[in-house]
C-alpha cells in the first residue's frame, strides 16, 4: 500500500512527464500570437534586431503544467525528486523519437494507409538538431530551475512562495529559450544572429507571461497538497526537501 506521499509524487510525476513528452511531439507546428504584422526594431546600440511577430511553437502550450509540477515537486520532494522525473522524461523523449524514426523506415502502404508517407514524415519527423536542442534545453533548464528555486528557498525560508516558484521559472526559461533556439536553428545556420535574438526574446516573453499568470495556481496547488497530506506532514516534507537540497 503506497503512502499519500508516494501517491502524490506519482501523480505529479505522471503529469510532468506526460506534458513534457507531449510538448516535444507537437512542437513542429508554429503559430502567430496577436497581429502577424506587428514588429519593431530593437536598437541595442552595438546591435539591432527585429522583435515580432510573436511566432511560437504550439509545444509551449503544455509547459504551464510542467512549470507547476516542477515547482510543487521542488517544494515537497527537493532536488532529488526533480532530478528523478527529469531523467525519466528525457529518457522517454529519446525513446519516443527513436520509435518514430524506426516507424519511418517501412513505407506506408499506398492506397491502404489512411495516412500517407509524406504526411506522416511531415508531422512526426523532426530534424536531429531540433531533437538534440530540445532535450539539451530541457535538461539544462531543469537543473537551473532547481538551483535557483533552492537558492531563493535558503534566502527566504518558507516565506515568499511566489518568488522562488516564479523566479526559478523565469530564470530557467531564459536558459531554455536560448539553448533550444541556439542548437536547433542558429548553430545549423537556419537563422541569422538577429533572427535568433528576435525569436529568443519573443519566446521568452511568452514564457515569462505564463509563469506570472500561473502564480495563483501554484498557491492553489500548495493548498490542495497541504490539505491532502495534512498541514503538519506537508510542512515536514517541505522542510526536509529544503534541508536535503542544501
Amino acid at each position: 500500500m503506497k503512502s499519500k506521499k508516494e501517491k502524490l509524487f506519482l501523480f505529479l510525476a505522471t503529469f510532468f512527464v506526460a506534458n513534457a513528452v507531449l510538448a516535444e511531439i507537437i512542437g513542429g507546428k508554429l503559430i502567430v500570437l496577436g497581429d502577424p504584422q506587428f514588429s519593431f526594431l530593437l536598437d541595442l546600440g552595438f546591435f539591432n534586431t527585429q522583435i515580432g511577430p510573436f511566432i511560437l511553437s504550439v509545444g509551449v502550450f503544455p509547459w504551464p503544467i510542467v512549470f507547476l509540477s516542477t515547482d510543487l515537486i521542488n517544494e515537497y520532494y527537493g532536488k532529488r525528486g526533480v532530478r528523478q522525473i527529469t531523467n525519466i522524461a528525457a529518457f522517454l523523449i529519446v525513446y519516443i523519437f527513436l520509435i518514430i524514426f524506426l516507424t519511418m523506415i517501412p513505407a506506408a502502404a499506398e492506397g491502404i494507409s489512411p495516412v500517407s508517407e509524406e504526411a506522416y514524415r511531415m508531422v512526426l519527423g523532426q530534424s536531429l538538431w531540433i531533437i538534440i536542442g530540445s532535450i539539451t534545453a530541457f535538461m539544462v533548464s531543469q537543473i537551473v530551475d532547481v538551483l535557483v528555486f533552492h537558492l531563493l528557498r535558503r534566502r527566504t525560508g518558507a516565506r515568499l512562495l511566489w518568488l522562488r516558484a516564479t523566479g526559478s521559472t523565469i530564470v530557467s526559461q531564459l536558459v531554455d529559450s536560448v539553448v533550444i533556439l541556439g542548437i536547433a536553428f542558429y548553430l545549423p545556420g537556419k537563422i541569422t544572429l538577429p533572427e535568433f535574438l528576435g525569436f529568443a526574446i519573443t519566446n521568452y516573453s511568452y514564457k515569462v507571461l505564463i509563469a506570472v499568470l500561473i502564480t495563483p495556481l501554484i498557491y492553489l496547488g500548495h493548498g490542495l497538497m497541504d490539505r491532502y497530506l495534512g498541514h503538519e506532514a506537508a510542512h515536514e516534507m517541505a522542510e526536509q526537501a529544503a534541508a536535503e537540497s542544501e
